[in-house]
């Protein structure tokens, strides 16, 4: 894999420009319908792997405006952009990488506000109002429209200043009044809290055209004292440039699409949702969620909206690339315990993005299955929803669900090799649990699918091909009559161990 980097990104348009360079944007100037229409085209679309993002140009009742819908999709090549990598169609390479660059920090570049691009525009007092910017309705029970999807939502805690981005759904309440809805445990629910346990509004931001790094960041669970901006910046490979507001305090990214800004209070709420969630069913049943007040909203000349279509299978935003980010995040919680053997981690984007993890170990020690798996089921990464923890040898690919479930067949054994965690961090858009005040706390289950330690030397052998002989055949094939390429192999027999006859 090519391992020069991407360079010179810095904002949405930058980020437009590489992925139509390789022919994976669509630009869609038919009228199409923000009520479910633009939802469902994308839906629709979505069900073809590696297919296109799609910039809306022709918005019913918005002329003028453009929305981009699923930024990253299902598309690896896209994703490699995002981190700055040339484009790849290797998923555990790309999370290798990533996991390499989680592991690096830069703290972002402080510009003067006057050089923002994002404050082209800026509208206070009266002039506030976010309906000019489309807010599309995405599923037929949804409690309304959403601006905020594919967004970077930024609080800060006022203990230590630590500024934080996180990926939560925001409602259009009114010209100046958005939903500020945030599952438990989730930094901007903890920050909220510590400003309102001072007596004080929290503070609070939300980007809503933006860097898909941005967005990448705001979705992975980072450590809760460290900025997204310096992991970003990691990733990135140099500073993400951020201008201080005068509003509210907060760092905001120099050059986004659009800013609103303003503060949360504890008595002011309003009903919100349901919303059709990335697990694929409709989330928390509305109720009273706090809001943001909105005092000013930033954009560039034309801006666009950025959006993420939450889904079951391949249409859900939150699958691939969330998926991969994960991933790379377990891996690097990881090797920063110090756990040895860490061949390569997966979270299948086919499982609701987050909802499992798959960790391949080179076995070195007894229980060394089993600690890998307690850790990936707890650790920062991999704490959040996820319910299966599947821990394979290195002989198995953790990104072919075939291959992991095959050893998960041949190699656990269901009463010795599964363990049950209780009362972990959860969420209320699991609908798998009800009723649904019991779904802030979860279970996890951890499955040992590697040979058994005690047994490791005499478990019986598989049966692999002969380098020699896959070479061959792999010379042959076009000759053979196969018009795709060969299968890639990795394992192969080395005959140790064998007694000849």
């Amino acid at each position: 894999m090519d391992r020069s980097r991407v360079i010179g990104i810095k904002s949405l348009g930058d980020w437009l420009q590489a992925v139509e360079s390789i022919g994976e944007l669509k630009r869609i100037k038919a009228k199409v319908d923000w009520d479910q229409e633009m939802s469902a085209i994308t839906y629709m679309a979505g069900k073809t792997i590696g297919g296109p993002a799609l910039l809306f140009e022709n918005i019913k009742d918005y002329a003028g405006s453009k929305l981009l819908f699923n930024p990253l999709g299902s598309s690896l090549n896209r994703v490699a952009i995002t981190i700055r990598e040339q484009p790849s169609k290797d998923a555990l390479g790309m999370v290798r990488i990533l996991s390499e660059k989680m592991r690096k920090r830069i703290a972002p570049l402080h510009v003067d506000a006057a050089q923002a691009e994002v404050n082209q525009n800026i509208d206070t007092g009266d002039k506030v109002d976010i309906t000019r910017f489309p807010a599309p309705k995405m599923w037929p029970l949804d409690g309304g429209c959403y601006l905020g999807t594919a967004d970077a939502v930024i609080t800060s805690n006022p203990e230590d200043g630590r500024v934080n981005l996180g990926c939560y759904r925001q409602m259009v309440q009114g010209p100046k009044q958005v939903g500020f809805y945030s599952s438990p445990g989730k930094d901007a629910t903890l920050d909220k809290q510590r400003w309102w346990d001072r007596g004080k509004p929290a503070p609070v931001a939300a980007v809503y055209g933006l860097d898909p790094l941005l967005f990448l960041a705001s979705a992975t669970s980072f450590p809760k004292d460290v900025s997204e901006y310096e992991f970003a910046g990691g990733i990135n490979g140099s500073p993400i440039e951020v201008f201080r507001s005068d509003i509210t305090g907060l760092d905001l990214p120099a050059h986004a699409e659009i800013i609103v800004e303003g503060f949360a209070y504890p008595d002011r709420t309003a009903p919100e949702g349901p919303f059709g969630e990335f697990t694929g069913y409709y989330g928390r049943p509305g109720g009273a969620t706090p809001t943001i007040d909105i005092k000013a909203v930033r954009y560039r000349n034309n801006p666009i909206v950025t959006s993420a279509l939450m889904a079951d299978g391949w249409s859900n935003e939150c699958g691939l690339a969330w998926s991969m980010s994960k991933a790379a995040k377990v891996w690097t919680d990881l090797q920063g315990m110090g756990v040895p053997g860490i061949c390569g981690v997966w979270s299948p984007p086919e499982a609701a993005g987050w909802g499992m993890t798959v960790v391949s170990i080179k076995q070195q020690y007894a229980g060394h299955a089993a600690q890998v798996g307690a850790l990936a089921a707890q650790c920062m990464g991999g704490a959040y929803f996820t319910k299966y923890i599947v821990v394979v040898d290195d002989d198995v690919n953790p990104s072919d669900l075939g291959d992991v479930m095959w050893a998960m067949v041949t190699r656990s054994r269901p009463a010795q090799s599964i363990d049950i965690l209780r009362e972990t961090w959860s969420t209320y858009l699991d609908p798998s649990q009800n009723p649904p005040e019991i779904r802030p706390f979860g279970s996890k289950c951890i499955i040992n699918a590697c040979k058994e330690y005690k047994y490791i030397s005499t478990f019986s052998r598989r049966s692999l091909l002969k380098k020699e002989v896959y070479e061959s055949v792999c010379g042959r094939w076009s000759e053979l009559g196969f018009e795709s390429e060969p299968p890639r192999i990795n394992n192969f027999e080395n005959f140790e161990g064998q007694v000849d006859d």
